[in-house]
C-alpha cells in the first residue's frame, strides 16, 4: 500500500472509530509503529487528525462548529477588520452573494451606505443589518430556517442560487486548507455553498486565522475555485505562503 493511501484510510479510520492508538494503528495496516507516527505526523500538519500521547483523535475543531452566539464573539477585532477590507472590494453596481456567517455579517455592515448595490443573502441577520439601506437591494434565498443562527438553507435556496448570476461570492468557512481547500463539518450546509460558487464570476473567502490550515470532513470546493482569500494580519507568513502558491491572492486586514 503507497502512504498516500495509508494515510487517506488512517484518517477514514479514525474518523469512524473517534480515537485509535499507535500500536493498534500499526497492526490495523500491517506496518511499523515508526511508520504510523511519520503518518500521523504528517496527517496533523495537514489539519486532518490531531495527536495524543501515544495516538490520534479527530481534531474537533475542524469538525464541529460551535453556535453562532458564540462565533460571533471570538475574534470579533479581526472580523471587523476583514469585513471593512471585503466591502472595500465591493463596486456601485455589482451584485454580490453574502454567505451566512459571523465574518460575512461585518460586509454587510460595513456597506450600508454604499448605493446600487444587490445582496442575495441566506442570512437573516444580514437581510436585517441591510433593511434601511436606501442603497441596497437584498434578495433573500428563503429555505428552511435554521433557529441558532437565522441561517437559510436547504432544497428551496439551492433552487435560487442555481438561478442567479453574480460578480462576486464571500463565503465564509470554518476549514481552510490549501491542499484540502473549502471543507465542512456539516454535509447539509454543503450544497448551498457549492451553489454559492457556481453562481459567481469570483469568489472571496473570508475566514479568521483560526480557520487556517483545517480540513473538516466534507469537501466543499479545492482551493483552485478561490480567487481571492481575505483574512487577519494575525495570520501566519508561512501558511499564507502556502495559498499563493496554489494561485490564491491572498489579503491580510
Amino acid at each position: 500500500m503507497l502512504a498516500a493511501e495509508r494515510k487517506m484510510r488512517i484518517v477514514e479510520y479514525v474518523k469512524h472509530n473517534r480515537v485509535a492508538s499507535v500500536s493498534l494503528l500499526a497492526g490495523e495496516f500491517q506496518v511499523h509503529e515508526a511508520t504510523i507516527r511519520r503518518d500521523l505526523a504528517e496527517i496533523e500538519q495537514e489539519g486532518l487528525l490531531k495527536r495524543t500521547h501515544g495516538g490520534v483523535i479527530v481534531d474537533q475543531g475542524a469538525n464541529s462548529e460551535p453556535p453562532f452566539s458564540e462565533r460571533a464573539h471570538e475574534q470579533l477585532e479581526q472580523k471587523r477588520r476583514i469585513g471593512k477590507q471585503a466591502a472595500d472590494m465591493v463596486e456601485d453596481g455589482d451584485h454580490i452573494i453574502l454567505d451566512s456567517g459571523t465574518t460575512t455579517l461585518h460586509i454587510a455592515r460595513h456597506l450600508v451606505d454604499r448605493s446600487r448595490i444587490t445582496v442575495v443573502t441566506n442570512d437573516m441577520n444580514i437581510a436585517a443589518e441591510l433593511r434601511d439601506s436606501k442603497g441596497i437591494s437584498v434578495i433573500v434565498t428563503g429555505g428552511a430556517l435554521y433557529h441558532s443562527s437565522y441561517m437559510l438553507n436547504g432544497m428551496f435556496t439551492d433552487r435560487v442560487l442555481s438561478t442567479l448570476h453574480v460578480q462576486k461570492a464571500f463565503i465564509g468557512t470554518p476549514a481552510i486548507h490549501p491542499k484540502h481547500g473549502l471543507t465542512h463539518p456539516e454535509a447539509q450546509l454543503v450544497p448551498t455553498k457549492q451553489g454559492m460558487i457556481g453562481a459567481a464570476q469570483e469568489i472571496i473567502v473570508v475566514a479568521d486565522d483560526t480557520k487556517i490550515g483545517k480540513a473538516s470532513l466534507h469537501a466543499v470546493a479545492p482551493i483552485q475555485a478561490v480567487h481571492t482569500f481575505i483574512t487577519g494580519e494575525e495570520a501566519s507568513p508561512a501558511q499564507l505562503k502556502l495559498f499563493r502558491e496554489a494561485g490564491v491572492k491572498v489579503m491580510t486586514a
